[in-house]
């Protein structure tokens, strides 16, 4: 049973932020509502008030603009997957988004909502903090820029103030020899288990790599081990498989009802490895 609750249409960010200062808890950010008014309904969580940012004009954009690709936070994943923007300056990041939920989730589910929302089963999590993304965050008095690695503190925790606004993800083309791919498990919408690389070839050998572990843990997160296992070495597979092998036994898993720890690893290094391998595969034809 969703109770009652009024919404606020502020117009600009600054009023935005002004009314969940003034509110504190009793209010939350709407954008596309896919996860907050389940909970609602479900009656998980109550807020009397709903601080609509839709309303606010700009935050929906999605441009390639002085070298950077900017989604707006309330740009939906269906307008990401389709954008020209994105297909050609983070093609995986447009492909990504076409795998969040299902079709009437991607029509109203936004960027910002996901990432802001932090379930531990997000796709774009997982490939923005790999892509090594920026994350705009406004207030009233200012915006500052969080790192996407750095913005996911644990399950459904965020580096969001409660004042703040995220107002868009920059996300920058990769440079050349550079590849990326994103693997992925799921029994259904949301995945059990997901790997996301990119590699950096350079005369034959790995001169970059950031692999990251997402939906097994709380966070998204980078696996150094593993980024180290392939450093300098011929990307080929042997070194491919014993990359992937460390991701699966360095990654941070939480045990749940239905998939054991062990499980878990095991899916990851499978993921890994075709992570590692399409992005390899990517980045010696990137120029």
């Amino acid at each position: 049973m969703l109770r009652p609750f009024e919404i606020h249409e502020p117009a600009t960010v600054a009023e935005a932020s002004r009314l969940l200062a003034r509110l504190g808890e009793q209010a939350a950010v709407y954008a596309g509502g896919t996860e907050l008014l389940l909970l609602m309904k479900e009656g998980l969580a109550h807020f009397p008030h709903l601080v609509n940012i839709k309303t606010i004009g700009g935050l929906d954009a999605i441009a390639f603009e002085d070298g950077v690709l900017r989604l707006g936070a309330v740009a939906t994943h269906r307008e990401i997957e389709t954008s020209p923007a994105a297909r050609q300056h983070a093609p995986l990041v447009a492909r990504v988004a076409s795998q969040v939920g299902n079709l009437r989730v991607r029509a109203a589910g936004t960027i910002g909502g996901n990432l802001c929302f932090a379930e531990p089963h997000s796709d774009p999590a997982a490939v923005l903090v790999a892509w090594d993304a920026t994350l705009v965050l406004a207030r009233a008095g200012g915006e500052r820029c969080v790192p996407a690695a750095g913005f996911f503190l644990g399950m459904l925790q965020t580096a969001r103030e409660p004042d703040e606004i995220l107002t868009a993800v920059e996300v920058r083309p990769l440079p050349p020899g550079t590849g990326a791919a994103y693997h992925r498990f799921a029994l259904h919408e949301r995945p059990t288990a997901a790997v996301a690389a990119v590699v950096t070839v350079r005369d034959g050998a790995v001169a970059a790599a950031r692999v990251v572990v997402g939906s097994v843990g709380p966070v998204p997160v980078r696996v150094p081990e593993a980024e180290d296992a392939l450093a300098g070495r011929r990307p080929e597979g042997e070194v491919l498989r014993a990359a992937a092998e460390v991701a699966g036994r360095r990654a941070d898993v939480l045990e749940d009802m239905f998939t054991s720890t062990e499980y878990k690893r095991h899916l990851v290094s499978l993921l890994a490895a075709r992570a590692l391998h399409d992005a390899v595969s990517a980045a010696r034809t990137a120029h």
